[in-house]
């Protein structure tokens, strides 16, 4: 048997951000590689999406509300991979809210309840700036990368009958 017994599986009630993210984003952004980890061929144009550690609210909600703060990374290299970047950046933001005023919802993984923008996309030169774990020492030549902070609300849709008051 391999995995997690169904009983453990049954007790989830949340599940990572990124992969709804990842789910929304790949569906948005088709022809586009939507990921949570950077490979050793990597390819761009890419989204790279990662839940950032500095801030995870749960506060006993009944709902199954869980807040991240998110970064999501746009990757695009030259000949106009600063420009393209930029925009991939935007593309993603409209996603994002689209997904949110559209109520779309993930089976297993649930839907946005809020998204903010909390910081602007922006030019970003090398993994030595980056707020999460550093894979590249510097970005290859010709690869720009921007930026974008978010802090998004999920809930998971009901797997089991909420208790009674």
């Amino acid at each position: 048997m391999s995995g997690l017994p169904a009983h453990i599986r049954a007790m989830v009630e949340l599940s990572p951000v990124e992969d709804l993210l990842l789910v929304l984003l790949r569906e948005a952004l088709a022809g586009i590689s939507v990921q949570s980890l950077i490979w050793d061929n990597q390819t761009f144009p890419m989204v790279l999406v990662r839940r950032q550690p500095s801030f995870g609210e749960w506060m006993g909600d009944p709902r199954f509300v869980d807040s991240a703060d998110v970064a999501i990374h746009t990757f695009c290299a030259d000949p106009n991979g600063d420009e393209d970047a930029a925009l991939l950046a935007e593309a993603v933001r409209v996603a994002l809210r689209d997904a949110w005023l559209m109520y779309r919802s993930v089976p297993q993984r649930g839907h946005l309840t809020r998204v903010t923008m909390t910081s602007a996309p922006r030019r970003v030169t090398d993994w030595a700036t980056a707020t999460g774990p550093v894979q590249f020492a510097d970005l290859p030549t010709g690869v720009w990368r921007y930026e974008t902070l978010y802090r998004v609300a999920i809930r998971k849709p009901f797997a089991r009958p909420l208790p009674s008051a």
